[in-house]
């Protein structure tokens, strides 16, 4: 299956395009506004999986390029852009894609980083009003610490929680997701529960950021 990953250039959807293309046999493309720092990135990935006997390749394009017939679309890009992206790969969508949002609204202050809900509820939600019709919209890697996601050597045994509200695009990407070796996705309900998921974010950065040694940290659910 294609699995495009807009915002490819940036931590997270380094960490995804890595951990996918290393872990599964879906073919990776990683989209951008800029088509030429997709490709040089996309080659930077390849050439880091190639130093680890992997032969699998990710290729880089401009974000509705990368997004053509891709049946799963991640969303890898600041909370503010979601509906700017959106509207710029509408027109390649097709009925049965699933868009996939891990974006978190945050914001920072002398205390730390805070929550910022959105108007229409969740960032989730800001996807599932631009979503063209026939496209499903599923949150999920909303609370995954980039770095440890981009590390190949690091062990994940980390959950994800994800939410859709239609149940076979929220299959669809928890297959995906369990690809990634040491990965769990857990079914958090609909996209009414974003905001609960989505504010996870900023508090375990905070939890990061105050104790040694949990930079990376993750969630277990047990």
């Amino acid at each position: 299956m294609k699995i495009a990953i807009l915002g490819g250039t940036g931590d997270i959807g380094e960490g995804l395009a890595l951990r996918l293309a290393a872990d599964t046999r879906h073919r990776i493309r990683i989209g951008s506004r800029d088509a030429e720092k997709a490709e040089t990135k996309a080659e930077e990935y390849t050439t880091e999986l190639e130093s680890r006997g992997n032969d699998a390749v990710v290729e880089g394009f401009e974000n509705a390029t990368a997004a053509a017939e891709a049946k799963v679309v991640v969303l890898a890009v600041p909370p503010y852009h979601v509906g700017d992206t959106v509207e710029a790969v509408a027109d390649v969508l097709e009925a049965g894609d699933v868009l996939v949002s891990p974006a978190t609204g945050m914001k920072r202050d002398d205390d730390g980083f805070h929550y910022h809900k959105p108007g229409a509820g969740s960032v989730t939600r800001i996807v599932a009003d631009a979503a063209p019709e026939g496209v499903d919209v599923v949150g999920a890697f909303h609370n995954l610490a980039a770095a440890r996601l981009a590390n190949l050597d690091a062990d994940l045994g980390i959950d994800t929680l994800v939410i859709g509200d239609d149940e076979d695009a929220k299959r669809t990407v928890t297959d995906v997701a369990e690809g990634i070796e040491g990965l769990r996705a857990l079914d958090a309900g609909g996209i009414a529960n974003a905001p609960e998921i989505e504010a996870l974010t900023p508090l375990l950065i905070n939890v990061a950021n105050n104790n040694d040694r949990l930079h990376d940290l993750g969630v277990r659910f047990e």
